[in-house]
């Protein structure tokens, strides 16, 4: 080992190549393919966090197919999450550490074991795209639709990520010898630079807006679930306290013709979210239409919430709230009725076994004191019938050519499946829109500046709490803060590439070193 080598050299060395005495330049086999192809995980990695990211929006609608699949409830989008993190930071430390290989000129001799790892970070990557294509294709509208809210920020991170490496980019300049060679780094640089810089000509985001649209109002999926289990009295009471405008629920139908709130159906309906395997074991597999009311509410709607923590916000409440979760049973929709009309907020529900519970679920409504505004009626069984009995009924739509054909005015969708232009012509027609299941801070910002009149979500408790969305410019401040982003860029790689060149002046010899590791590069 050279006397004069620090310990910054030894350890970059030593992490990138394993060589912890010396360098061996001898037995360096394609180190700019490697470098390469550390480059390409590295996005890609980068690349599969963002969609991660950006799915965790949805990433109950995963866990429960997991659930349909497997009988069994884990957090495993939780666990990939965990899981591409760890790859992505592998990945980006070590192409941190080969730049720094590549300024203080060492070669870029990648280790076997990096290699390996490399490659098995690329086939988590690919297996990841390929399932979200095969077994959930939609999701792909919402990277999509996020996109319209990011774009113009990560435009001015590409811009400070590429300020950055024209340094090396610069030194790489210097150091060949070769005019073709020169001809390609600073074409490239060009190249790229321009399509960064300009790149805000082609996005178009609905939250860079001078006047903003009113904030849209809550609806609270199945309650507050993130705070209290999902479909229970105290889960709708927390959400109140989030003042959401109605309840969003799933009712059927018990065997003595109660409606009941319940969101799974069919066989194993109460698995997920009850004890029945230890109060009816032999009945597990049986559907809501072979258990009574009273059977029904036998069971503890609560204790699930606690032992799986869906949400990973159990933490978050004290000990008596834990206490009421623990305590907690099945609830009937008179139940829920009553609470809406105490705190005059209206209802709006899926019915699990169609025509059969309609008749049912009307008459429990008509013979509750809540004023029939309150009600949105969804259901698209029935719908002549519940308009003869009661005309007062808000009539929700599921798809906007239902809504023409009966001269509806009030839509009910998946929030990927209207454009934001779609959802400022229709409010501007004065349709109400209602858009599901919206629960990460960035789509609903995205939705209100597209100027929804509602949606429907999980954590009331962090919406509500929301003064202004968190994407939102101006568009004369967003111009500003382009220009002026692109104009320091340009400035600083300027001077970058002067204080290269004086360096190069100062030593012309400098350029062993760079022939010899980019000569496979550049052939």
């Amino acid at each position: 080992m050279r006397s004069q080598e620090s310990i910054f050299r030894i350890c970059f060395r030593g992490v990138y190549s394993c060589y912890w005495t010396h360098s061996r330049d001898n037995n360096q086999r394609c180190p700019c393919c490697w470098f390469s192809c550390l480059s390409l995980v590295s996005v890609l990695t980068l690349g599969w966090m963002y969609i991660c990211f950006i799915a965790y929006n949805d990433h109950s609608d995963l866990n429960w197919k997991a659930f349909q699949e497997l009988s069994l409830w884990v957090n495993w989008f939780m666990c990939i999450i965990i899981l591409s993190a760890v790859v992505a930071i592998y990945c980006l430390l070590l192409l941190l550490f080969s730049l720094f290989q590549f300024a203080i000129k060492e070669p870029l001799d990648l280790h076997w074991l990096h290699k390996v790892l490399l490659f098995l970070g690329l086939v988590i990557v690919v297996f990841g795209i390929a399932g979200i294509s095969s077994k959930w294709e939609e999701e792909w509208s919402t990277i999509h639709l996020s996109l319209q809210a990011t774009a113009p920020f990560l435009q001015l991170g590409a811009v400070v990520a590429l300020t950055m490496l024209s340094w090396l980019i610069f030194q790489s300049y210097h150091r060949t010898q070769s005019a073709v060679s020169k001809a390609l780094i600073i074409g490239a640089l060009l190249a790229v630079s321009v399509a960064i810089f300009l790149s805000p000509l082609l996005i178009h985001s609905p939250c860079i807006i001078d006047k903003l649209p009113p904030k849209p109002a809550l609806v609270g999926h199945r309650g507050a679930p993130v705070l209290a289990p999902e479909n229970t009295m105290m889960s709708f009471r927390r959400s109140a306290e989030c003042k959401v405008t109605a309840f969003e629920t799933d009712v059927q139908l018990s065997k003595d013709k109660k409606p009941f709130l319940m969101h799974d159906d069919g066989k194993k309906f109460l698995k997920r979210t009850t004890n029945v395997d230890i109060i009816f074991p032999n009945r597990t597999n049986n559907s809501s239409s072979d258990f009574t009311l009273e059977e029904l509410q036998s069971l503890n709607a609560g204790e699930w919430f606690l032992k799986t923590d869906p949400f990973w916000s159990v933490s978050l409440l004290s000990e008596e709230e834990k206490e009421n979760a623990r305590n907690q049973t099945v609830p009937t929709l008179s139940e829920l009725l009553d609470l809406a009309k105490e705190h005059n907020i209206s209802v709006i529900f899926d019915l699990k076994n169609g025509n059969y519970d309609c008749n049912c679920t009307v008459t429990t409504i008509l013979n509750s004191s809540i004023s029939h505004d309150l009600i949105w009626w969804l259901p698209s069984a029935c719908g002549e019938d519940v308009n003869m009995r009661a005309k007062g009924f808000r009539q929700v739509y599921r798809n906007v050519s239902a809504m023409k054909d009966n001269n509806g005015n009030f839509l009910n969708v998946k929030y990927s499946s209207l454009s934001t232009e779609d959802i400022r012509n229709l409010t501007s027609r004065n349709v109400t829109v209602n858009l599901w299941v919206v629960n990460e801070r960035w789509l609903f910002s995205l939705l209100w500046c597209s100027g929804a009149s509602s949606v429907t979500t999980n954590t009331c408790h962090v919406l509500s709490d929301m003064s202004n969305p968190d994407w939102h410019l101006k568009y004369r401040t967003y111009l500003i803060i382009w220009i002026t982003t692109d104009l320091v860029s340009l400035v600083l790689m300027v001077v970058l590439f002067y204080l290269q060149r004086r360096k190069k002046s100062r030593n012309p010899l400098d350029s062993s070193w760079n022939q010899r590791e980019l000569s496979p590069f550049l052939s």
